[in-house]
């Protein structure tokens, strides 16, 4: 198969239509369907199914994207090592970060980054982290900083893990809270109060946390923006858990948090392509990344 066809069908398959896909590569509509035309030809079977309303991809054309996901995930690590040889004159690294670490570790990390080398330029999207692993995995990101509780994210395989520290998680409580003035508090002492949870994949470890202290909690907020959890805690709306990066971020001034044995840690890192260090760009900011996350926890 030709290559530069293969690269074609990615962009065809991600952009979602064949008009949108000429637009992202600058080329007449017709001449993308040529492109895909001569690569179903020799890939001897459909690659996409055509509509008025755009592209939906066969069995085989799943099957390719995924491959031409790593083939455009090479050619730009690629281009960045060409980019970067001569004394990191250059080069460029897609970031993805979670909020709290967007707002704490990243700056910190750039900062560095543009004092040691200041040609080379890093472009931040924040996601959470099943996205941020799906976009590293597929090519549309370098470098990824994704958590898991109570140990690192679940390893498929794909990627590789930079350990960059552990925090722990603490309880956030109203300031009248009766239990606001004590120096420690137990979960299960706050089996009746109401709960301000994440979204339902984000809230898996307050729940799992509650039911291990023997209570349901009854949850009735849902935020993922910490900001906004803090205000309705101080409003006294409700308790919640934060782990410590999201309260050095932003700690509203009138919530009381309070240590818990019981609420586990959260391990954070980095995710990249396997090789993805050896490209002097990215190896950089991985090296200030670490530098930042050893200072925060000095």
């Amino acid at each position: 198969m030709d290559p530069r066809r293969v690269l074609v069908f990615r962009t065809v398959a991600r952009a979602g239509s064949l008009s949108a896909a000429a637009r992202e590569l600058g080329w007449t509509q017709p001449a993308v369907s040529q492109h895909l035309q001569r690569l179903e030809r020799e890939a001897g079977t459909p690659l996409l199914v055509r509509s008025t309303r755009g592209v939906t991809l066969t069995e085989a054309g799943r099957l390719l994207l995924v491959r031409a996901d790593a083939v455009a995930g090479e050619l730009h690590m690629a281009a960045e090592e060409m980019a970067s040889l001569a004394q990191l004159r250059g080069g460029r690294v897609r970031l993805i970060a979670f909020p709290s670490a967007a707002a704490t570790l990243v700056p910190a990390a750039l900062r560095l980054l543009a004092r040691d080398h200041p040609t080379v330029e890093v472009g931040m999207v924040e996601a959470e982290p099943p996205e941020t692993w799906s976009a590293v995995r597929e090519g549309a990101a370098d470098l990824g900083l994704v958590f898991g509780y109570d140990g690192p994210p679940p390893d498929d395989g794909d990627l590789t893990w930079v350990g960059l520290g552990v925090e722990p998680v603490h309880l956030v409580l109203p300031p009248d809270h009766p239990a606001a003035s004590r120096r420690a508090v137990r979960l299960k002492d706050l089996a009746q109060d109401p709960w301000i949870g994440g979204c339902p994949r984000c809230r898996q470890h307050l729940v799992a946390r509650c039911r291990e202290a023997g209570f349901e909690p009854r949850l009735v907020h849902e935020s993922d923006d910490y900001v906004a959890v803090q205000a309705l805690v101080a409003a006294g709306l409700g308790v919640t858990l934060l782990p410590s990066s999201a309260l050095e971020a932003f700690q509203h001034p009138e919530v009381a948090v309070r240590p818990s044995a019981t609420l586990g840690t959260r391990h954070l890192g980095l995710v990249h392509r396997p090789g993805a260090e050896n490209v002097p760009a990215t190896g950089a900011l991985i090296e200030r990344l670490r530098t930042a996350a050893d200072a925060t926890r000095a």
